[in-house]
């Protein structure tokens, strides 16, 4: 990329500033690399068009550009947020919903994943105010479950009791606040939620807060 204004336009688009101050920049020098590996102020650019990244969300952030309060855009770098194509979250999680939550500035790989077609697996781990009563998993699994105010049932889900008021929740669809929708529907109630896995990602090591971007094969496996 040895023509000025189109790295200066490349620059831009990966949100380091406005062309006119890359173009600021590539003239003091700021810019190296040409013909290699281009470097801005002596560090690796920012992934390409086309980046996914894993977050690991904490309770109290809201999945939104324009929320007031505590946004999940704002444990990213300020830099991301000036990308373009803009980078967005695939799906959102609630508030007070923890875990594992992905980005994307790919607008096609977003609807595709997002799509009630997609039938990705997402694994939550579900404290409960009260005992689970054991009718839970069959009512889960049936596909006629009518949550609340809808009149499609939900496909058939997957329920994993690991104590007596845990329990870990598989599904593929991604409704308004679904997870907690149907244990209100099965008489109880949601006190903690976390998302554990979309599809074969899980979180690892990656603690509350952090973020990393997803390796080539982590990224052809979502398609």
């Amino acid at each position: 990329m040895n023509d000025t204004r189109k790295l200066a336009k490349y620059l831009a688009g990966l949100g380091y500033g406005s062309r006119k101050e890359m173009e600021v920049a590539i003239r003091r020098g700021r810019v190296t690399g040409w013909g290699e590996e281009v470097r801005f102020d002596g560090e690796p650019l920012d992934p390409a068009p086309g980046m996914v990244l894993m977050l690991h969300k904490p309770a109290g952030y809201t999945c939104s550009h324009q929320d007031q309060g505590r946004l999940v855009y704002d444990l990213l770098p300020p830099r991301f947020l000036k990308r373009d194509p803009k980078i967005s979250s695939i799906g959102r999680l609630d508030a007070d919903t923890t875990g594992l939550i992905l980005f994307t500035d790919d607008g096609a790989l977003l609807h595709r994943l997002i799509s009630p077609k997609s039938d990705i697996p997402k694994t939550y781990e579900a404290t409960l105010a009260r005992p689970l009563e054991g009718h839970e998993a069959a009512l889960f699994s049936s596909g006629t479950l009518v949550l609340r105010g809808e009149d499609k049932p939900c496909l058939p889900a997957t329920l994993e009791v690991t104590g007596e008021r845990i329990a870990r929740l598989t599904l593929t669809e991604g409704r308004y606040h679904q997870v907690r929708r149907m244990f209100a529907a099965a008489g109880n109630h949601v006190e903690t939620l976390h998302r554990a896995s979309f599809g074969s990602l899980v979180l690892g090591d990656l603690t509350e807060g952090e973020w990393r971007l997803l390796t080539p094969e982590e990224r052809a496996r979502l398609g």
